[in-house]
């Protein structure tokens, strides 16, 4: 392996559909309602497929016309979902950066929102190349977007060695020949990084 790949969200930075609607939302059993039927993460999963916001809010409005505020809010606060950094893994790719270890990322993020998040971490400087699902209307799992993630990497999938919390996603790689790291914490994804003489 030369290369490590990064997923972003809940490996690099934390998410949580709930850190921009507990603000909006006092009683927590309407939010968590809200958050199971209204601005769901399978519906969020939309813009990260390549969905338009034009398109996906107004028509969600009109499912749930009492929460168009609500709505608006999703589709120009979006950074307020994102609480903070994951602890210890911006240092991992510091780290991997300062030793020559090529960094890039492998994310679903919708093309909307990833213009207005990516501003804000200065740690995405260090990295070759950044693919963005809802940019490339693939996301992962889906078999394409490996694929377009190796070419515009220019190695091989053996060369590869992706960081993602999600099991599925990391099996999609590794169906292709990545070498693949279920993410839970930094300290574990640390010492799979020395092990396999990355760190």
């Amino acid at each position: 392996m030369t290369a490590v790949v990064f997923d972003v969200g809940r490996v690099l930075v934390q998410w949580d559909l709930r850190c921009l609607f507990a603000k909006l939302i006092g009683d927590p059993e309407e939010l968590e309602w809200f958050v199971t039927h209204v601005v769901t993460e399978e519906w969020h999963h939309q813009h990260d497929e390549g969905r338009a916001l034009a398109d996906m809010v107004p028509e969600r409005i009109a499912e749930f016309p009492d929460y168009a505020e609500h709505l608006h809010a999703y589709a120009t606060r979006f950074n307020e979902t994102i609480p903070g950094n994951v602890p210890g893994t911006h240092d991992l790719a510091r780290r991997l950066h300062a030793r020559g270890v090529p960094v890039f990322g492998l994310t679903n993020f919708g093309h909307e929102f990833w213009a207005m998040f990516r501003p804000t971490q200065p740690v995405f400087d260090l990295f070759t190349d950044i693919v963005v699902s809802g940019t490339e209307k693939l996301a992962k799992p889906d078999p394409a977007i490996y694929a377009l993630a190796e070419t515009r990497f220019a190695l091989p999938p053996q060369q590869l060695f992706f960081i993602d919390d999600k099991p599925e996603n990391i099996a999609a790689a590794a169906a292709r020949g990545w070498q693949g790291h279920v993410f839970t914490d930094a300290m574990r994804l640390e010492t799979d990084l020395a092990r396999r003489g990355l760190l």
